[in-house]
């Protein structure tokens, strides 16, 4: 048995909800030249990436089945999902406004399970599938001010274990990402301010935060046969801050 292949995803079809963010086009990338056509399902079209894009909501049920029913009816099934679509605002409980933790549930947790949920018939019905959903550490840890971002966090890794029993004798694995603090647009203003950037590193192990290169590996892992037998499980790329 030769293992030379084993992270090989040629011809694979993979949806990257978020896809145009600064984390998911790294991920774009990676799936790209490991094999994989990979369709960008987000509210922006990305930038200096040459891939199919369609124009999705993935808080809105009709958008997101367009958007399925679109890609499958082109290339015929669909193999992996990647859900990295996911917002943030730090604000103290009592202060949290409603609209705004509704916004946040909405799209990191609500938008999770609708493109799991569809995506997910199609994979039960080729069985065949690698479902990918990004948690985070705070998907474990109680950060203050972390509240929405936390609470849909922690919903999305119970939830990747329920749908990875429901959908495990369908051949389809659900597994979930825990980044620490990753340098993206969506953390960058928070870490310009004061000393957060330097806060938040000396909780690290590694001594630095992480890069949206790091996470590809991972993302390449759970798509890949290499993780057949992987399913339900939380894999924490973190630089160790979790581990102290």
């Amino acid at each position: 048995m030769s293992f030379e292949t084993i992270f090989n995803l040629e011809n694979k079809i993979a949806i990257v909800a978020g896809g145009s963010g600064g984390l998911g086009q790294k991920i774009v990338g990676g799936l790209m030249d490991f094999g994989a056509k990979t369709v960008i399902a987000d509210i922006r079209s990305p930038r200096n990436l040459d891939t199919e894009f369609i124009n999705t909501d993935v808080t809105n049920s009709a958008s997101v089945k367009s958007m399925v029913k679109e890609v499958e009816a082109k290339h015929g099934r669909i193999d992996v999902l990647v859900n990295c679509a996911g917002i943030n605002n730090r604000i103290p409980v009592l202060e949290f406004p409603e609209e705004e933790w509704d916004k946040i549930l909405n799209i990191n947790l609500k938008g999770t399970f609708l493109t799991c949920k569809e995506v997910g018939k199609v994979m039960v019905k080729q069985r065949y599938g690698r479902i990918i959903n990004f948690g985070s550490v705070s998907s474990l840890l109680g950060h203050p001010y972390h509240s929405a971002y936390a609470a849909s966090k922690g919903g999305v890794l119970l939830f990747t274990k329920v749908l990875a029993v429901e959908l495990a004798k369908y051949n389809v694995t659900v597994n979930c990402i825990g980044p620490a603090y990753i340098e993206t647009p969506l953390t960058s203003e928070y870490l310009k301010r004061g000393n957060n950037y330097d806060k938040i590193v000396s909780t690290i192990p590694m001594g630095r935060l992480g890069k949206p290169e790091d996470v590809v590996g991972a993302v390449i892992y759970f798509a890949s046969d290499a993780s057949a037998f992987t399913t339900g499980t939380l894999l924490l790329v973190d630089g160790g801050r979790t581990a102290d």
